[in-house]
């Protein structure tokens, strides 16, 4: 799973102003999150799917892209994407749900 960005100019325009500013946060926080990741036993698309739904409950559509565009470069099909927006129905409530369909579909359509 590649949760790690090498290049400032593949982050969102916040994200990459921040590593380029300060680029010793920036490392620390990738080290954090590429530990996190490294910690346990689940599978790479299972870690995806998660943080998908994450990014889905915390309501940030950035972070929804963020995952369903990493998902779709590490070959996760568009309807195992959408399915988590499904499975947030009963946990977010039917119109948060479908804003998160929303998110996803604005990058999966044009798979």
């Amino acid at each position: 799973m590649a949760d790690t960005v090498d290049d400032s100019d593949d982050l969102p325009s916040t994200a990459g102003e921040l590593a380029e500013e300060y680029p010793d946060i920036w490392e620390q926080y990738s080290d954090l999150g590429k530990a996190c990741s490294e910690a346990g036993p689940i599978d790479d698309e299972t870690k995806r799917l998660v943080k998908l739904a994450l990014a889905a409950g915390s309501g940030s559509e950035g972070a929804v892209h963020s995952h369903v565009r990493r998902g779709r470069e590490e070959g996760i099909d568009p309807e195992t994407l959408k399915h988590v927006a499904l499975l947030s129905i009963p946990t977010l409530g039917f119109p948060q749900a479908m804003a998160v369909r929303s998110w996803i579909d604005d990058l999966i359509a044009d798979s």
